[in-house]
């Protein structure tokens, strides 16, 4: 990724270290992660369908991109975000990173207590349900297109031929806070020429972080095109479990308290997440998360203490 260079302290930002003790209020939070911004798409959804409930969201900002890595260290990284977040007391994890669901959904709901929410079914039937003439395109992270997980997940849709392209540098304009530019329109068109010659009239947008893409995205795919981001429908997955199994917030009026941390640079991330969020992002935490990982624990992470 290129250097998206260092952001002053907005006077409405505060970075703060996090401590290893649990600073919510009696009510277990909903954990939510991603490599960066991107999963704030998951997490506006969540809060604007879930208003009582909070969030505790964590940005793996110190080792993104996840997309161009391998399989091994995505788990990895993953499985430590996940422990961090249960070791504070979450009451649900949502992977709200593509290359994450990818990677380690089938240990995240072996190795976790709580319930475990991804990304990529939702996006599959809805998009399964959007189609017309049942050709369906993915724009993904190299990580998502080489694991095959959309492939695997439209198996019980036959009817449906998938045209999967991985679109990399659509991270790096988010991440630096361009949503809007000529070089975007440029690097867009390069990408979704598979997916328009296909003829696909419904593309999904198979990370988190092309949702904030989707003016760019759109203007380029043309009219006729249904674009399908996972957020609103995971956010639904999130109510049914909740729901289905008794766990949603009591709340009692209050208004519930969201907090976010960052493995990395805590100012950028506020910067770029109040911007693509809203006013729910002012305290930024730094999350001392996998500061000491080795090959080892890429091997085989340790289980959550």
């Amino acid at each position: 990724m290129s250097d998206i260079g260092s952001v002053a302290h907005a006077p409405w930002v505060s970075v703060t270290e996090s401590s290893g003790e649990d600073i919510g209020h009696d009510e277990p939070a909903i954990g939510i992660f991603d490599s960066g911004v991107g999963g704030l798409t998951v997490a506006r959804a969540i809060i604007d369908q879930l208003p009582a409930e909070p969030i505790l969201y964590v940005a793996d900002t110190a080792r993104q991109p996840y997309g161009p890595k391998r399989i091994a260290e995505v788990r990895a990284y993953a499985l430590q975000v996940m422990d961090h977040l249960v070791e504070h007391n979450v009451k649900m994890l949502v992977i709200a990173c593509n290359s994450a669901s990818a990677a380690v959904l089938r240990d995240a709901r072996e190795r976790y207590d709580v319930p475990v929410v991804e990304v990529i079914q939702p996006a599959t039937r809805r998009a399964a349900r959007a189609t017309r003439n049942g050709r369906v395109g993915v724009i993904a992270t190299r990580a998502t297109i080489d694991s095959m997980a959309y492939n695997d997940a439209f198996a019980a849709a036959p009817d449906v031929r998938l045209t999967g392209v991985a679109a990399p540098r659509l991270v790096e304009f988010v991440e630096r806070g361009e949503t809007m530019s000529e070089e975007l329109i440029e690097v867009a068109r390069a990408y979704l020429r598979p997916v328009i010659e296909e003829g696909c009239d419904t593309l999904i947008l198979g990370c988190t972080h092309y949702p904030l893409l989707a003016g760019a995205i759109s203007y380029v795919m043309g009219e006729g095109v249904t674009l399908v981001s996972s957020a609103d429908e995971t956010a639904k997955d999130v109510f049914r479990v909740l729901h289905d199994r008794g766990m949603t917030s009591q709340g009692n009026g209050r208004t519930p308290r969201h907090r976010f941390r960052a493995t990395g640079d805590g100012a950028l991330f506020a910067e770029l997440g109040r911007r693509f969020l809203g006013p729910e992002i002012a305290d930024v935490e730094r999350a001392p998360v996998g500061e000491a990982l080795g090959e080892e624990a890429l091997a085989a992470p340790g289980q959550p203490g």
